[in-house]
């Protein structure tokens, strides 16, 4: 098991040398990447999204794939089309970009609901269908999705069954200014991302993606899990709280973090550190809680601070 954290450690170094001062965010990216999840990254243009991205595929010799979402994107350009062949005298399947192990989906809330809908099989089944026939997308297959939060003429607001569908959101900030001057100096000649090359094989990462279903999680610290999803589903302030399919991630991602830190068992300072970037894109705020500017990371945090912490020694066996 040592092996599999050695090889998320040497991705997490090896995308830092690109993505300056951003350590949590980059460890957040990697554990999405650990537990087989897609990520949004919602943040201003600039920062360094697509690039955190190429880096992840460079790291792990993975196929790449960007897609520009626009208004006037289809369905079918990011699914792939079938196309007659004259020769053989049959339908083909002409693949579109989302047949590749990393994708990128730029400004994911540019795109009409229907194109946006047609990454729902994808994001959950790892499978696309076109014309009734279904494809299985290659191993591992994860979506990186960006999205600008200052920009609103021209978007879509992302629907609830897709925002669930992302394991966590996170942003990454502007640089503080030694981060910025760092940036500048890595790029004085060369773009740092040109520098990089493959750290680790697809067969160690799955590897290190098996192992973190072994991570140990006491039963004290599932009832925590559920216990803080559960009070989002009753604070007076949220309209729709977490699904189920939020207190899997929130278990999940935290025996991937408790994996990078070297322990073979789940605590609950892993949940408290996650619950914000697993559940708060999950949350539908009330229409008299956005009146007053309540945002649903707010909400996290106060559920965090008043669901009881399980005591005693959690995590021995």
């Amino acid at each position: 098991m040592q092996e599999a954290w050695s090889a998320a450690g040497s991705i997490i170094r090896n995308v830092e040398k690109v993505i300056v001062g951003k350590h949590d965010q980059v460890e957040l990216t990697i554990i999405a990447l650990l537990c087989q999840g897609h990520l949004l990254i919602e943040d201003v243009p600039g920062v360094g999204k697509t690039v955190l991205a190429k880096a992840i595929a460079k790291s792990i010799g993975c196929i790449f794939k960007r897609v520009q979402f626009t208004p006037d994107l289809l369905p079918s350009d990011v699914t792939g089309v079938s196309v007659y062949n004259q020769k053989t005298t049959e339908f083909e399947y002409r693949p579109g970009p989302v047949m590749s192990q990393i994708l990128l989906a730029d400004e994911i809330n540019r795109a009409t609901p229907k194109t946006q809908s047609s990454l729902l099989e994808a994001m959950e089944e790892r499978q696309v269908t076109v014309d009734s026939i279904t494809y299985a997308l290659p191993r591992p297959f994860i979506v990186l999705a960006t999205e600008n939060p200052i920009e609103y003429e021209g978007t879509f607001p992302l629907p609830e069954a897709q925002l669930d569908r992302f394991l966590m959101r996170l942003s990454l900030g502007y640089p503080s200014k030694s981060d910025e001057v760092q940036i500048l100096d890595g790029q004085r000649k060369l773009h740092p991302l040109s520098e990089i090359g493959q750290v680790v094989s697809t067969e160690e990462l799955e590897a290190a993606q098996a192992a973190v279903k072994e991570i140990f999680v006491d039963n004290s610290v599932k009832e925590y899990i559920v216990n803080i999803v559960s009070a989002t589903r009753r604070h007076d302030e949220v309209y729709l709280g977490a699904s189920p399919r939020g207190s899997l991630a929130l278990y999940r991602t935290a025996q991937a973090l408790a994996g990078l830190r070297e322990r073979d068992y789940v605590i609950p300072d892993d949940v408290k550190h996650l619950a914000e970037h697993v559940l708060a894109h999950r949350l539908i705020v009330s229409p008299a809680a956005r009146l007053r500017n309540v945002e649903a990371r707010s909400i996290v945090q106060d559920i965090l601070g008043t669901v009881p912490v399980p005591g005693g020694r959690v995590g021995v066996r």
